[in-house]
């Protein structure tokens, strides 16, 4: 590797290292924030549309975490291709971590927080509805907690198909730059 290389790769897996530690505490700072707007609108008894502001930083959060988790894979597709593929001394953990596939059963982690947003979101529709919402503003605020869980669902299948997806792209990304057109 070159000097260059050596400092790009070990910025990514910086970058890596610093990004993962971000989703943690974005998810832990954003899910506090949403938990105290809502004790807010059900302490205050405001009207049922309040909600819509928790389920804002809800939202803003989980939008948040996501992009993280995706920048982090993508990165780490990154260096598994075009620092560990040619270079048997560097395949470590980029190729471990895709050669060990998924553990066993109720022992992975969600590095989305899927469960834990989708629960927020069924309170935070709940604290709504019980601020004495009419039934237009039941369908309304059931929109809006229904699209919100909707992208959830979407978010974390797009995440399931991301690592491979990723690999395929790098891969053709490195074979025609070492095969430039004629």
């Amino acid at each position: 590797m070159t000097t260059r290389e050596e400092e790009e790769y070990r910025a990514l897996r910086t970058t890596i290292r610093q990004r993962g530690t971000a989703r943690s505490w974005t998810f832990v700072v954003g899910l506090s924030v949403w938990a105290g707007l809502t004790l807010a609108v059900v302490a205050l008894a405001a009207v049922p549309a309040a909600t819509l502001l928790s389920l804002l930083v809800l939202a803003g959060t989980f939008e948040t975490v996501f992009a993280l988790h995706v920048s982090v894979e993508r990165i780490g597709r990154y260096i598994q291709v075009f620092y560990e593929e040619d270079d048997a001394i560097l395949q470590r953990w980029e190729h471990t971590a895709m050669a060990f596939g998924k553990p066993l059963a109720g022992t992975g982690a969600d590095p989305l927080f899927t469960i834990l947003f989708g629960l927020a979101t069924l309170f935070n529709f709940i604290a709504g509805v019980s601020a004495g919402a009419t039934g237009l503003e039941v369908s309304l605020l059931g929109a809006a907690h229904a699209a919100m869980l909707v992208r959830i669902v979407l978010a974390r299948r797009l995440a399931a198909r991301q690592r491979p997806a990723d690999l395929e792209r790098f891969r053709q990304i490195k074979s025609s730059a070492s095969h430039p057109a004629s």
